[in-house]
């Protein structure tokens, strides 16, 4: 492992495992069934940890913390393929790692340990509402999409300085807020596949999964060709300087 390469790695396991802790451990400790305060609750704790840690790691690794979103820099074409599979292995390790350390410290306390689940019977005003596993992956796509997204936008993009760690907090706190009832919302793989090998239960795996990745790959997509087009128009603007080439 080169001395480039590891503390990118360090800082990638560091930070997912924190956030794995801190936000399943809040999902744990808050319970299902509180309805949109404890949702809420949970959101923040989620959004906070992201934040925090984007803001220490952010200049060593980029504060990815989530397959999902090395997924999309990977397709985006800001980083290298050996990379890229360097930060996701740090970030499952990390995220099992900080599930483990929960269900020692919380015991029996909550069997779930912020695992992801897709709602059944979820009361919704007068009615009830059941996520099937195609909405299910649709939720989770779509809330991966919108954070790769942000981050493509200002973190790699550099459109945000250095507010880029809080524009991706606030847009996980938001995603969490919607979709914390129907999926869990976790739209990333390290933080559902955590609690899933703590309690040996991997209900719906292939979901979680694959989402986020999915989605991290449109939304990659779409960036490059948002910014491919942007420059075109830039060229068009100032055909002057466009004509101008270096004699061979």
């Amino acid at each position: 492992m080169s001395n480039r390469i590891a503390p990118k790695l360090l800082a990638e396991f560091i930070g997912t495992f924190a956030f794995v802790f801190i936000g399943a451990g809040a999902a744990a400790v808050v319970g299902s069934g509180v309805g949109l305060p404890g949702i809420t609750a949970i959101a923040f704790a989620h959004g906070l940890a992201i934040m925090a840690f984007a803001f220490a790691y952010g200049s060593v690794s980029g504060g990815h913390m989530n397959p999902a979103v090395t997924i999309g820099v990977l397709a985006a074409g800001a980083m290298g393929v050996g990379e890229a599979v360097g930060y996701i292995v740090s970030q499952l390790i990390g995220g099992i790692a900080g599930a483990l350390l929960l269900r020692t410290v919380l015991g029996g306390a909550a069997t779930g340990l912020g695992m992801p689940a897709l709602a059944h019977g979820l009361a919704l005003g007068a009615t009830t509402v059941t996520i099937t596993p195609e909405a299910g992956f649709m939720i989770e796509a779509l809330l991966a999409f919108f954070l790769v997204t942000v981050v493509l936008s200002t973190a790699v993009a550099g459109r945000a300085g250095s507010l880029a760690p809080l524009a991706i907090g606030m847009t996980l706190t938001l995603n969490i807020i919607m979709g914390g009832a129907l999926t869990g919302a976790p739209f990333n793989p390290a933080r559902a596949l955590g609690p899933m090998v703590a309690t040996g239960n991997f209900t719906d795996a292939w979901l979680y999964m694959t989402a986020p990745i999915v989605g991290a790959i449109v939304a990659a997509l779409l960036h490059t060709g948002l910014t491919r087009l942007a420059q075109e128009g830039m060229a068009s603007a100032k055909p002057g300087r466009a004509a101008q080439t270096p004699a061979e």
